[in-house]
């Protein structure tokens, strides 16, 4: 693994550990990075097309929402229901006539055009993980996902790599000490070929930078200063010139600036990242959740266009049993600063046809605030934010009864969602399968249409 050394972190759970910045990864998911390439290479030989070059792919960006958010605290307040279930939110006008969305949510109100929500979502069990916002399936029989891949390991093993220094699933997600939050979308049954790769992850391949730390460094030239002189170690090494094909393309992956480059937010201009903001990868509120860390926004962008294909990530602490009316007004202009700038990046660039961004969580709130000024689990409804893929956009699908306690019209399902974006990435959902352990072709989905009003 390429580590980089820095501080010592406390994590939530109050052990400490080594936080290390690691750069181009030799391995996805715990598996070694030459493992990888003889899949991609197996991929090749059976006739899967694997694109090079540059945008000129198709790309997803998952944000979860850990922990479940308040669907009528964000885009679907119910202003004539009493005081128990409206809370203290007011709505405010958006750029499209007729929608309104919560009061701490500006930028996205002045934004609203670029941007479709779905407000009566449903489909998920009562289960605290990311697995039906990653995969489209809940955990079940089978385990985790109930032993289907994630959306990234299916679009891995469907398209591969655009680049070939360049993994085509990258997880952002950052340790919790309830690790299914953390989960950045599991393979199921591709295994861990297939697995995103984590450049913050623990179990990478065994390489490492030796000498060269942060509390040294203090700049990024001297990073990129101490890759080049690992790049000419490499070229004078007996074992590189010994080594067989795929070890020698895992140096190369290590030796290619193309993913460093991409995760070297200093190559941003300043104002583009203020616009982003920058947080911290702590855990939100202290608590066990995804962090408000805006620079990961900004990093998924650099990184579609470095040739990933999918990149998930999570934010914030959502699970407000408690302190719901204090903590949002806190929470949501963060996620509101860090989607709009990302969205509205896109468009800039030109990339808002061809990258798709969804941000939802597992399920959604309770109707009725608890005594707790919090509201619980509520897996009867829930809502999600998209943008970007082409969509017909400025709109918002479907709605809640009076109360936002179930969907009353054009009910949308996680899974039809799960269509959609397979549809924005170029794959058809009714008729794509992917092979199990067994060799017999499975669907992507149970549930296989796409939403028409998106189209």
């Amino acid at each position: 693994m390429l580590k980089i050394q820095g501080q010592v972190d406390r994590y939530c759970d109050g052990v400490p550990r080594r936080h290390f910045l690691q750069i181009g990864g030799l391995a996805l998911g715990g598996l070694s990075m030459p493992s990888i390439l003889r899949a991609e290479a197996q991929a090749k030989a059976e006739g899967r097309e694997v694109k090079t070059g540059g945008l000129g792919h198709k790309a997803v960006i998952m944000i979860y929402l850990s922990g479940g958010p308040s669907h009528q605290d964000m885009y679907d307040l119910k202003m004539e229901a009493p005081k128990e279930i409206r809370g203290s939110f007011k709505p405010i006008e958006t750029t499209v006539p007729g929608i309104e969305i919560c009061e701490h949510m500006p930028l996205l109100a002045r934004s609203m055009e670029k941007f479709a929500i779905i407000r009566s979502l449903y489909g998920s069990p009562n289960q605290h993980n990311s697995d039906i916002s990653l995969s489209g399936y809940p955990s079940g029989p089978k385990g985790r996902q109930n032993g289907h891949p994630s959306l990234g390991s299916a679009v891995a093993r469907l398209k591969g790599p655009v680049e070939p220094s360049v993994p085509p699933f990258v997880g952002l997600t950052t340790p919790t000490r309830h690790k299914p939050y953390s989960n950045p979308g599991l393979p199921g049954f591709l295994g861990q070929g297939y697995a995103a790769f984590q450049p913050s992850g623990e179990a990478m391949a065994n390489m490492k930078l030796n000498g060269v730390s942060l509390d040294r460094l203090g700049d990024r030239r001297a990073l990129l200063a101490g890759v080049d002189r690992f790049r000419r170690q490499i070229d004078r090494s007996s074992v590189y010139e010994s080594a067989d094909t795929f070890p020698r393309q895992a140096f190369d992956v290590l030796g290619s600036s193309r993913l460093i480059e991409a995760m070297n937010l200093d190559k941003e201009d300043k104002s583009l990242r203020d616009r982003y903001g920058r947080g911290s990868s702590a855990p939100a509120f202290g608590e066990d959740a995804g962090p408000h860390w805006m620079d990961q926004f900004l990093m998924a962008r650099r990184l579609v266009e470095a040739g990933v294909r999918c990149v998930t990530l999570s934010f914030g602490s959502w699970d407000r049993h408690g302190a719901n009316f204090t903590r949002l007004p806190i929470q949501l202009p963060k996620l509101d600063q860090g989607v709009t700038a990302l969205v509205d990046d896109l468009h800039n660039r030109g990339l808002d046809q061809d990258v798709t961004v969804i941000a939802w969580g597992e399920f959604g709130r309770t109707p009725r605030i608890n005594k707790g000024a919090g509201r619980d689990h509520w897996p009867q409804a829930s809502c999600a934010l998209l943008a970007g893929g082409g969509m017909k956009v400025g709109q918002v699908i479907g709605s809640t009864n009076r109360l936002g306690e179930v969907p009353q019209d054009r009910p949308v399902h996680y899974q039809d969602v799960f269509a959609t974006l397979y549809r924005n990435l170029g794959i058809d959902p009714m008729t794509a399968t992917i092979d199990d352990q067994a060799g017999r072709p499975q669907y992507l989905l149970d549930r296989r249409e796409p939403v028409d009003e998106l189209a």
